[in-house]
């Protein structure tokens, strides 16, 4: 059953596990995020993840700090982000100053370790001085784990339907433009968030209930970006919450 809260295989591309409440999702990425890093510091010396927004993100940052702050060597570990909005960094709005207050700041990560996406007027230059950074860190090594959820509109990081973000096949990190509000934003492409070695995407509430099955039951190319999430290489991973998987049923498992 997808709703026995063990991990299942949906198609070539990605895994599901669907938890009773948004409690125990949130448990399990965190303990998945601290066992992910544990295992990468262990096998390569260090743990390269990309955070993403959100108010899931936060209560799962939450937990890994008062949990597992002694669980990992801080000192290891690089803390990338997967999109950012267009402020600065220490704007209520910004993904950077969401993860750092919800306790990273605490922690004992280098501060030569912690990558914002710094936002100049100029996004496309922004996006290329990030990529640019990402390719000096990371060289040939992917990261460790990417975390990304969805919109109610099957967005996922900053790649919205119908923008051109989605076209984009080299770049690792491009500016797009929102078509709804026309806001720009900071964003990995497909391509950056595929160079990993884990992909992680959680979606949480009765409010994502109408979109998960829309999502995973698209092609690749859909008018849901979150549907091209996923190679046969790289599985994502999606953690829900009940209420959230609602809407799914075994029957739609291809």
């Amino acid at each position: 059953m997808i709703l026995d809260g063990s991990i299942h295989s949906w198609d070539e591309r990605r895994d599901i596990i669907a938890l009773s409440t948004e409690e125990e999702a949130v448990a399990f990425a965190a303990e998945h995020w601290i066992h992910t890093a544990q295992r990468a510091i262990q096998q390569k010396g260090h743990f390269f993840v990309a955070l993403s927004g959100g108010s899931t993100p936060q209560k799962i940052y939450a937990q890994i700090v008062s949990r597992y702050k002694d669980a990992i060597d801080w000192t290891k570990v690089h803390l990338f982000w997967s999109d950012e909005r267009d402020v600065p960094l220490n704007h209520t709005e910004s993904n950077y100053y969401m993860a750092m207050e919800s306790g990273f700041k605490t922690l004992p990560i280098p501060p030569n370790q912690i990558h914002p996406m710094r936002t100049k007027a100029d996004t496309v230059a922004s996006a290329a001085d990030y990529e640019d950074l990402l390719h000096r860190i990371l060289g040939p090594s992917p990261f460790d784990l990417v975390m990304l959820g969805i919109g109610e509109d099957g967005h996922t990081a900053s790649l919205f339907p119908h923008s051109l973000a989605l076209q984009e096949e080299e770049k690792w990190v491009v500016s797009n433009t929102i078509p709804t509000t026309e806001k720009k934003r900071i964003t990995f492409s497909f391509k950056a968030i595929h160079h990993s070695a884990r992909i992680e995407i959680l979606v949480i509430g009765q409010s994502k209930q109408a979109i998960v099955p829309l999502v995973l039951n698209s092609a690749i190319r859909s008018p849901f970006p979150a549907s091209a999430i996923g190679t046969n290489e790289v599985k994502a991973l999606w953690i829900l919450d009940r209420a959230a998987a609602h809407l799914l049923s075994d029957s739609e498992r291809s």
